[in-house]
């Protein structure tokens, strides 16, 4: 792996496996709540939305923020999961 894909957290991870671990996590109600574009409001779907992301660069970067954000609380949540509920 070359350096410069070593620092990219979201080297080798597709635009359709983003938006499907947001839709899990958020649920499209809540993320069209973070992320106000239309295709998460009109009859939402993943491939709908693929569609309107692959083509609009300001809404993929939001989605790609979002979801960097989603992974770094998952981190903090973890980090005190072990504070208060230490692995024997």
């Amino acid at each position: 792996m070359s350096d410069e894909h070593k620092n990219n957290p979201l080297h080798g991870i597709t635009l359709k496996m983003i938006l499907e671990a947001l839709v899990k996590h958020y649920g499209w109600k809540v993320l069209r709540t973070k992320i106000e574009i239309r295709c998460f409001w009109n009859d939402p779907s993943v491939n709908s939305s693929l569609k309107f992301l692959r083509k609009t660069p300001w809404a993929r970067k939001k989605v790609e923020e979002l979801y960097l954000e989603m992974l770094d609380s998952e981190k903090e949540i973890n980090k005190m999961k072990d504070v208060f509920f230490p692995k024997s």
